[in-house]
């Protein structure tokens, strides 16, 4: 295992990988963070391609990311992950809404959970889910960093007083 941080509009990004492919990449602070001595040895060199797509990401000149991942879960939020990859971007998809795709609506719980554990914020667009009511509930790196995800994506008007 090895990490690199990444400066972005919204903070810094932690990038994890395995050599292969990235496992992580965390906001310092967020909820459910592993501990960061699992990380590795920090290079900041690493994962060019990760760098490079989020960049883009961030200047509004990619929509999908295509570098290689490989997040850790269970077979349930593995499951759940994929179907975030499938909300394309500037679109929101509610709990609820996964959870139908999935096996109905006594899943819903469930998938916030697995939602909430996404090891991949942002490449794998968590962000993009929302409550029914359309509220941006539970982001583990934060309402204003969801918020701005969302704007950034077209989603949501943009606010004066946002954050960053």
């Amino acid at each position: 295992m090895s990490y690199a941080v990444l400066e972005t509009p919204i903070g810094e990004l932690t990038l994890v990988g395995d050599g292969r492919a990235l496992t992580g990449s965390y906001f310092g602070l967020q909820r459910h963070l592993p501990d960061p001595g699992s990380f590795g040895e920090r290079d900041d060199a690493l994962y060019p391609e990760a760098r490079e797509q989020l960049g883009e990401y961030f200047a509004g000149r990619r929509v999908e990311f295509t570098m290689p991942l490989a997040p850790v879960g269970t077979d349930f939020q593995q499951r759940v992950w994929q179907r975030l990859r499938e909300i394309p971007y500037g679109e929101t998809r509610s709990y609820g809404e996964i959870a139908e795709v999935l096996g109905g609506p006594t899943l819903t719980r469930a998938v916030g959970a697995a939602n909430g554990r996404n090891p991949l914020g942002v490449i794998v667009p968590c962000h993009r889910v929302i409550g029914a009511d359309g509220s941006l509930t539970g982001y583990a790196g934060g309402p204003d960093r969801k918020r701005f995800l969302l704007e950034l994506e077209g989603v949501l008007a943009p606010q004066q007083d946002s954050l960053f």
